[in-house]
């Protein structure tokens, strides 16, 4: 059971998780509607997981928070002085005796985030005595929701219609007069063969039609050739249209093409590559967290450190030169090489 109290400007919360041995989740969670300190919304908190692990019939428990003082209270490690605990340190003794083995451990907050995220729902959520709030029900997600989807696009390619026209002469269903005077204009400059549209040039050569991903994928492999980052939008449309392939926003797509390869360009210049290796001397930039008196003149790098692993998202784990390991890695960017 991981439990925690929130007491803020909005209000006072409570919440608990119950997990069972196979790893469900029963979340449990009040507003306090009364005025209390942390320490007391800590004990409100403790007990009102526990009584719910009595509801469930809970034998064995194991109580995780990340207030020193209720668990060591409640270890009996620390006294309870404090006039409103009393009270609340007795009741919670008297629960314990319901549970033929239980325990309670110490936990950072940052293992303890579920229950401090219900606390703080809780006391911000305004709920009136009226109200019925049905239980919630919480399931763990094994992989994305999109996993199953279909990359490839379902809807019709742009020449559909015309193909179709061409191919049985009819129109689309919902086509009015318009629709079908534009349809007879446009597959004029149309040539079906087969399976296969091809459209024609004004110098009377047959450009075969593609759809969208094959014209993505045409753009990117034409683009990345020889002096294609040299050239624009219309000189990749004309190209395109020199191999014998055409759609019908070819010159936007090959103009907005280029633009996104260029600002890649543009921004990848300014990258800096940095390649550290395991024992490398490095410095490690300075974060002044308050304000330094020495104003500009104060160190921008400490050191050097030396790198003890290097991993491939781009961050580092440092050591003093005596060898003591930092607990916690750096970011690459964060040092440079240090050469002595």
């Amino acid at each position: 059971m991981y439990f925690n109290g929130a007491v803020n400007s909005m209000g006072s919360g409570i919440g608990a998780v119950l997990i069972s041995p196979d790893r469900c989740y029963y979340p449990v969670a009040a507003k306090i509607d009364f005025l209390c300190t942390n320490n007391v919304a800590e004990y409100e908190a403790c007990i009102l997981g526990l009584q719910a692990a009595i509801d469930f019939k809970v034998k064995e428990l194991e109580v995780f928070g990340d207030s020193m003082l209720t668990i060591f209270q409640t270890l009996g490690q620390w006294k309870t002085k404090d006039a409103k605990l009393v009270p609340y340190h007795e009741y919670l003794e008297k629960l314990t005796e319901n549970f033929e083995d239980i325990s309670f451990t110490y936990t950072p907050r940052m293992t303890n985030q579920f229950a401090d995220a219900l606390a703080t729902l809780a006391s911000m959520v305004s709920i009136t005595r009226e109200n019925l709030i049905e239980p919630l029900k919480i399931e763990i997600a094994e992989g994305p929701a999109h996993c199953n989807s279909i990359e490839a696009s379902e809807a019709k390619p742009w020449y559909e219609d015309i193909k179709n026209l061409l191919r049985t002469g009819q129109y689309p269903p919902f086509a009015d007069r318009r629709d079908r005077k534009t349809l007879r204009r446009l597959v004029i400059h149309y040539f079906l063969s087969g399976e296969i549209l091809y459209r024609r040039s004004f110098n009377s050569t047959l450009l075969r039609c593609i759809d969208e991903h094959k014209s993505r994928r045409l753009m990117e492999e034409v683009h990345g050739g020889n002096c294609g980052p040299h050239m624009n939008g219309l000189m990749l449309a004309k190209k395109i249209m020199r191999l014998g392939y055409y759609w019908s926003t070819m010159e936007t797509d090959c103009v907005k093409h280029c633009y996104q390869q260029r600002i890649a360009r543009a921004f990848n210049a300014r990258v800096r590559h940095r390649d550290f290796n395991p024992s490398d001397l490095v410095l490690r930039k300075v974060l002044h967290v308050t304000p330094d008196s020495r104003g500009k003149f104060s160190y921008k790098y400490d050191g050097p450190f030396v790198v003890k692993e290097v991993f491939s998202g781009g961050a580092v784990v440092l050591s003093d030169m005596d060898g003591t390991e930092n607990a916690l890695p750096v970011n690459a960017d964060a040092v440079k090489k240090y050469y002595p």
